[in-house]
């Protein structure tokens, strides 16, 4: 029975993120607002881990750091290096501080996308040849950010659920 759970977790997770980079990296990209894309995965993963604890968020940011670096032209492991190391912070403070919720939610993700956004925004800064001011890079940044946080509130319902449905199996594996 434990390892059925498992099993329908790990697809269930599995599923999540498909949808997500779908979304992210084919439907987005052909619905642009200001020319922005959303960075759906990070919300995601994020979502993850402060529902799920740190294993399942470090797992899951590693994936969806893999189809984030597979998703935009960064150097290679950027994100999947990002994105696994929140998913372990975010769900440790889950597990040990904060509250799983919808406000957590929200200021997590918040976070991570200003990160992710400097991330992205860095190696424009360093190259002289580009000549983009760092007030339009920071102004690019904040219009991402607030863009993706939007979307980020259906897939807190996706999120949230795969969480609560984690909750309801007992360590003996039966379901409440």
């Amino acid at each position: 029975m434990k390892k059925q759970i498992l099993i329908i977790s790990i697809l269930l997770h599995a599923l999540l993120l498909m949808v997500v980079y779908v979304f992210q990296g084919m439907i987005f990209p052909f619905m642009r607002l200001n020319g922005l894309v959303p960075l759906l995965l990070p919300v995601a993963s994020t979502g993850v881990a402060l529902y799920e604890g740190r294993d399942t968020g470090g797992i899951t940011g590693l994936f969806a750091g893999i189809l984030c670096d597979i998703s935009f032209n960064q150097p290679a492991g950027v994100f999947t290096v990002l994105l696994t190391m929140t998913g372990l912070i975010v769900g440790t403070l889950s597990d040990s501080i904060i509250l799983s919720g919808f406000v957590t939610y929200y200021i997590s993700c918040a976070a991570v996308l200003i990160i992710a956004a400097f991330v992205q925004m860095f190696p424009l800064m360093l190259i002289p040849d580009y000549n983009i001011s760092l007030f339009s890079l920071i102004q690019v940044a904040i219009q991402q950010t607030t863009y993706t946080l939007i979307l980020a509130f259906p897939i807190w319902f996706f999120v949230r659920a795969l969480g609560k449905r984690a909750e309801r199996v007992a360590p003996s594996g039966k379901m409440y």
